[in-house]
C-alpha cells in the first residue's frame, strides 16, 4: 500500500508534535495482539519521516540457517541496498545485525571498511548510512537500516533520534518472539490433552496414570513429550478415518 506522508495527512506540525504523534503510532502498533508486518512498516516509515536526512529504511533480518532477508523496505533504493551488501557479504547492516550496536556511515564512497560496498552504494545514489543491531532471540540477530542519499547526511541529533525507533523495533521483535512461543506452547497443550485422553480410553487409566505412561514412553524413547503425543494422536486419527472409510464402503455395496 502507498503510504501518505504525515505531513499531506496531519498538516504542517512542530517538529516535537510530529514526533510525539508518529511514536505514538508506532507504540500503538506493537500492542497484543499485533500484525507484525504492519508494525515494522510503521516503524521504517516513522524513522523516514522525522529523522533528519533519512530517505529511505529498511531491516534486515538473520535466521537461525544464516540466510538473511529484508523486511520492511520503504523503497526500491532500501531494497537494492541491502541485497548489494548480502551479495558482496559486506556493508554496515551485516556488521549491525551480526557484531557491531551502531554503525554509522558518514560518506560510503570514501569509507575504507567497505570497500567492495561502498563505491556501488554511491554509485546508487547514496551517501550515508546508519545502522542498528537488535536482537529477536538469542539465534536472531538484525538491523535497522536509516540510509541518506547525502554525504554526512547524518548527524548526531538524527543518530540519537533514530534510537528510538530502533528500540521500538526491538519491542516489536520481541513481543512476536512472545506471541509465537505462547502459540507454541498452547499448541503441545492441546496435543499432550489428546494423547492423554487416548490413553486413558485404550488402556482404562486415570488421567495422571495416563500421563505417566506418556511420560515413561518418552524417556524410555528419548523422544519429547510432544512428540510421543502427537504421534500418538496423529495415528489414532489415521485408524479413526480408515474405519470410517471402511463402514462407508461397506454401505455402499449392494
Amino acid at each position: 500500500m502507498e503510504s501518505v506522508p504525515l505531513e499531506a495527512e496531519r498538516g504542517e506540525q512542530p517538529p516535537l508534535q510530529q514526533l510525539a504523534d508518529v511514536m505514538a503510532d508506532v507504540a500503538a502498533s506493537i500492542q497484543a495482539p499485533m500484525d507484525l508486518d504492519q508494525a515494522l512498516q510503521v516503524i521504517t516509515r516513522g524513522a523516514v519521516e522525522t529523522v533528519p536526512g533519512i530517505v529511505e529504511a529498511s531491516i534486515s533480518l538473520t535466521r537461525k540457517n544464516g540466510r538473511i532477508e529484508t523486511l520492511a523496505p520503504t523503497g526500491p533504493l532500501a531494497i537494492r541496498a541491502d541485497h548489494l551488501q548480502y551479495e558482496l557479504q559486506e556493508g554496515p547492516c551485516l556488521d549491525a545485525a551480526l557484531g557491531e550496536p551502531v554503525v554509522m556511515v558518514g560518506d560510503l564512497a570514501t569509507d575504507p571498511r567497505w570497500p567492495d560496498f561502498g563505491p556501488k552504494a554511491a554509485a546508487l545514489g547514496l551517501g550515508a548510512h546508519l545502522a542498528f543491531q537488535f536482537n529477536a532471540e538469542p539465534h536472531t540477530r538484525g538491523a535497522l537500516n536509516l540510509y541518506s542519499t547525502e554525504p554526512y547526511g547524518i548527524d548526531d541529533d538524527s543518530v540519537h533520534l533514530a534510537s528510538l525507533f530502533a528500540g521500538q523495533l526491538a519491542v516489536a521483535m520481541g513481543w512476536a518472539k512472545q506471541d509465537e512461543t505462547m502459540s507454541q506452547a498452547l499448541a503441545t497443550r492441546n496435543v499432550i490433552g489428546q494423547a492423554v485422553g487416548i490413553v486413558m480410553e485404550r488402556y482404562t487409566l486415570d488421567a495422571d496414570r495416563a500421563f505417566a505412561f506418556l511420560a515413561r514412553l518418552s524417556q524410555s524413547g528419548n523422544v519429547k513429550l510432544r512428540q510421543v503425543a502427537t504421534s500418538l494422536v496423529e495415528a489414532a486419527n489415521a485408524k479413526s478415518q480408515a474405519n470410517h472409510q471402511d463402514r462407508r464402503n461397506g454401505a455402499s455395496k449392494p
